[in-house]
């Protein structure tokens, strides 16, 4: 049977890699089925190659997703879809949003153009379940010890990329936002609770 293919997003700072590693371990203890934690850019080989070159070389905006495009056509191929094909749950730090939200909202590449890159290269795969971990652009950078190329883009960059999450949230019941700035217990708490309720809405559809 095919399984859940989980996404988290947000900002950076915002604290998502640490809840998805903990939404893997919960899921990996109580729900009895494998579960894969992988991300990008760099979630395969092809990937880390990429992922060197997007977070230390300047390069024009339309460069920069299309080279998170190539990133993300090898992720599907080689793990995300292969693995919940096989009745693993996958869960990924960043997908096709954060490239609507980074180089869309952020950059200002034409969303038609990502759009239509996403849907040759998805094949109409897309998240069951997303969540975006929400903070404050002032709270993702006081968090952030170290930045790379895409992080250095400031405030007003990052407050772009955050109202383009917030947007997104409105499109698709998909979307689950949850306050990142609680405390770190209390914020993967809510994620679990929300993932056992679109888990078993999940396991009903499966049914149909």
């Amino acid at each position: 049977m095919r399984e859940m293919f989980i996404t988290i997003e947000g900002i950076d700072g915002c604290g998502k890699s640490t809840q998805a590693l903990i939404l893997k371990e919960k899921i990996a203890i109580h729900c009895g089925v494998g579960v894969v934690l992988t991300g990008e850019p760099g979630g395969t080989t092809v990937g880390s190659i990429v992922r060197e070159v997007l977070l230390n070389k300047d390069m024009d905006n339309v460069t920069e997703f299309l080279l998170f495009a190539a990133d993300r056509n090898e992720h599907i191929k080689s793990l995300i879809r292969p693995s919940i094909n096989n009745g693993i749950i996958v869960i990924s730090d960043r997908f096709l949003d954060s490239s609507v939200a980074y180089q869309g909202f952020g950059r200002g590449v034409s969303f038609d153009f990502i759009n239509y890159v996403h849907s040759f290269i998805t094949q109409g795969l897309k998240p069951d379940l997303t969540f975006i971990v929400d903070v404050e652009p002032e709270v993702g950078l006081r968090r952030l010890k170290k930045t790379d190329r895409i992080e250095n883009g400031g405030l007003e960059f990052l407050r772009r990329v955050r109202e383009g999450y917030i947007e997104l949230s409105k499109r698709d019941r998909r979307f689950v936002v949850i306050k990142g700035e609680m405390d770190l217990d209390i914020v993967s708490d809510e994620i679990w609770e929300n993932f056992l309720i679109r888990r078993k809405e999940w396991i009903e559809s499966q049914k149909d």
